[in-house]
């Protein structure tokens, strides 16, 4: 049944007709525990909280879809504000960003000039910016992204995904970059000619990628609401003397907020990810998708509407 549940919302975060359609309805049905209102200013106010209690932050625009060269120039431009706002509220918080959403889906080129631009005013307000992963089908071309962006600027990461039979050798090869990476599990439906389709071997590949990273000496970035996960990374810290600087923990927005804070409060690197803006559906979708608690979170807010 659980798994049931999980491609219905997969196969609707993918459905452009909804998509446009929540885009009228603003952030309803329980959306608003899961993204951060619809304005940058609105983002800067829960930030600023979330600092307050301890918590660091990487901030993401939502926006899924793009189809043409116009919305991938506007999608760019919402981030160099988001960057700008950064640096003026001198709040602590990097930023998050999907490469379909700067045009990847157009052309490199488009994507290259929008990456650049944002890059180069995360620069100077000392912003640091993470690509994030989308489905297989952009993985490659994502990876060759980053490779490109990471020869010309210091202040770029990205993500890798577990469940991907390719994650390993794509290790491999970014290693030579000194790459700071967010390890996740991953979020997207995929066949099992390219995924793990089993979680225990998910697992199994999770942790060994998190000791991979963390014993090559890179950033490690281990985003994760599973308490076996943040145990094996706490132990693998111990045991090998990593220090606390070269590792942090991440959540979603609206998720096991008490395990935030408690983890800052045990020393720990603790990064929320907090996503705004209108195009929520797609995110949203996804976290229906990956715990059935959210779906009765979101049932009981509609009736009690």
């Amino acid at each position: 049944m659980e798994q049931l549940m999980r491609n219905f919302f997969l196969f609707l975060s993918k459905n452009r007709a909804l998509t446009k359609l929540a885009k009228r309805y603003g952030l309803r049905f329980g959306v608003a525990r899961f993204v951060a209102g619809e304005s940058i200013k609105q983002a800067v106010n829960v930030i600023k909280e979330l600092n307050n209690k301890g918590l660091v932050v990487t901030i993401d625009y939502l926006g899924e879809f793009v189809d043409n060269e116009k919305e991938a120039n506007e999608m760019a431009d919402h981030c160099v504000l988001a960057v700008e706002a950064i640096g003026r509220e001198r709040i602590k918080s990097q930023l998050s960003l999907k490469m379909t959403s700067m045009g990847l889906d157009l052309s490199e080129e488009i994507v290259m000039k929008n990456m650049r631009k944002i890059l180069e005013a995360a620069k100077k307000n000392d912003v640091f910016v993470t690509i994030d992963m989308e489905d297989y089908s952009r993985c490659g071309k994502t990876i060759d992204i980053f490779k490109k962006l990471k020869t010309e600027y210091d202040n770029i990461g990205t993500v890798i995904q577990a469940y991907l039979y390719r994650t390993e050798k794509d290790m491999d090869e970014l290693n030579q970059y000194s790459p700071n990476l967010r390890l996740v599990k991953g979020a997207y439906k995929e066949s099992p000619d390219v995924a793990f389709p089993v979680k225990k071997d998910v697992d199994n590949n999770f942790k060994k990628i998190i000791k991979m990273h963390l014993l090559n000496g890179n950033y490690t970035a281990v985003a994760t609401h599973d308490d076996e996960m943040i145990e094996y990374t706490k132990q693998l810290v111990e045991e090998h003397n990593i220090p606390f600087d070269q590792f942090e923990f991440q959540m979603l927005y609206g998720i096991r907020e008490e395990r935030q804070l408690e983890l800052s409060q045990e020393g720990y690197k603790m990064r929320v990810y907090v996503p705004y803006g209108t195009d929520w559906y797609g995110y949203f979708m996804r976290r229906l998708a990956e715990r059935p608690a959210n779906v009765a979170f979101v049932l009981k807010g509609m009736v009690t509407k």
